[in-house]
């Protein structure tokens, strides 16, 4: 059994005022093209397929039009929903998509009648068990207790993340009796977990007041297909606990990492995981973040001048970072002349200033910029008179009010 194992795609996703449909149209022809290529016979999206819960009519297309065409190919499609996607939105085609073997899992079903499948090689023949698992929302595992405390509330989000899981696997492993020989268990989340390197594009989720959930907490699977984390990654040093990542950078500093970006092979041989292999995407759109002083960036803005790999049909996005006190007031025209007769285009320009030393968020030019967590952690670590411990128990505080704040808001509508 051979899958690919992918993630947040965010289809429609706004980038500073430019669109990434022709990027999502080329990563289509070249993931079609992998599938091809290495016989895949089950392809997983682990979550946040669209970037809004209202994506526009292209983003739509986009996602209508590759389904269609791997219709041409003996791969099946497995859809989960991720905290960016609209379980309505998803489930408009859910019905439909099934007659084009595509299963579409936006939420949880508490009787887990469609949550734990068969999946079939190229052959039709079954070659593994998934337990397919959406994002969670705490209203869907979790009756709220009045009373509680931040702590026990973690505790009890944690316990009942820990029995759904267990609750499908076991489902998995009695499904996995009825057949003769022995199949490998996939399951599938979309979520934060412990130690996760995550980057300015990841906006931070919470299972009701949960940070992050413990690898521990995962049953005995043979592979976990995560999403939500853009970084392609291995939780706890395991083979089998992995973040696919996501196949466009999705802000500037996930452009520069050593990371690149990848889908993951993943093969099964007699039951159990035999080797997973990235597969590198090309780069379909150049994007690089430069900063310094103003001579530093003259200096790196003639550097790319010269640069032999920048295709002049192609236009490069640029952050521009300035680590300058001195204030240019003309600063962008400066930066628009440097750049007028180069294959270059400034999406964004900000200014780093000195921080205290107690301070560990980068700070940002504008407000609109920041997350209200942003804004609270950045007054708290600017105020030297609390003391670091005294600032992380009332920043851990505000998230966990600013949550459930958000998640009565959502029971509402």
């Amino acid at each position: 059994m051979r899958i690919i194992h992918s993630s947040d795609w965010h289809l429609g996703q706004h980038f500073m005022g430019k669109s990434r449909a022709p990027e999502h149209r080329a990563f289509f022809d070249w993931l079609l093209q992998q599938i091809k290529t290495h016989h895949v016979d089950a392809l997983i999206i682990a979550g946040d397929i669209f970037d809004t819960g209202s994506p526009p009519s292209y983003a739509r297309k986009l996602y209508n039009r590759f389904i269609v065409d791997l219709q041409t190919l003996p791969c099946e499609l497995i859809i989960l929903a991720g905290n960016h996607d609209s379980v309505a939105t998803l489930n408009e085609s859910k019905a439909l998509l099934a007659c084009l073997k595509t299963k579409v899992i936006s939420g949880i079903n508490h009787q887990h009648t469609d949550r734990v499948m068969p999946l079939k090689n190229q052959h039709g023949e079954v070659g593994a068990i998934l337990c397919a698992i959406p994002f969670l929302r705490k209203r869907d595992i979790l009756t709220s207790k009045a009373g509680q405390t931040g702590q026990e509330k973690q505790a009890a989000m944690q316990h009942a993340i820990t029995d759904y899981y267990e609750t499908l696997y076991q489902q998995a492993r009695a499904l996995q009796a009825d057949y003769s020989q022995v199949l490998p268990i996939i399951m599938t989340g979309h979520l934060v977990t412990v130690g996760a390197t995550s980057s300015d594009s990841v906006r931070d989720i919470y299972i009701g007041s949960l940070d992050a959930f413990p690898a521990s907490g995962f049953p005995a699977a043979d592979y976990i297909a995560l999403g939500h984390i853009h970084q392609p990654q291995r939780v706890a040093k395991s083979e089998h606990i992995r973040y696919s990542g996501s196949p466009l950078p999705l802000s500037f500093d996930e452009a520069h990492r050593q990371h690149k970006k990848s889908v993951l092979l993943v093969d099964f041989d007699q039951g159990k995981l035999a080797k997973v292999t990235p597969l590198e995407i090309p780069c379909f759109q150049p994007m690089q973040l430069i900063k310094g002083d103003f001579n530093a960036i003259e200096t790196q803005l003639t550097a790319l001048a010269h640069d032999n790999r920048l295709n002049p049909d192609q236009t490069l996005w640029l952050e521009v970072v300035i680590s300058s006190q001195e204030y240019l007031n003309d600063l962008h025209h400066r930066l628009q002349i440097l750049i007028s007769d180069l294959p270059l285009e400034i999406l964004r320009l900000r200014r780093e200033r000195n921080q205290s030393p107690a301070a560990t968020l980068q700070q940002k030019e504008t407000l609109n910029e920041l997350s209200p967590s942003d804004v609270f952690a950045q007054r708290l670590l600017a105020d030297e008179k609390i003391e670091a411990d005294n600032a992380q128990q009332l920043h851990t505080l505000f998230k966990q009010v600013l949550n459930e704040y958000h998640q009565n808001k959502e029971d509402t509508l």
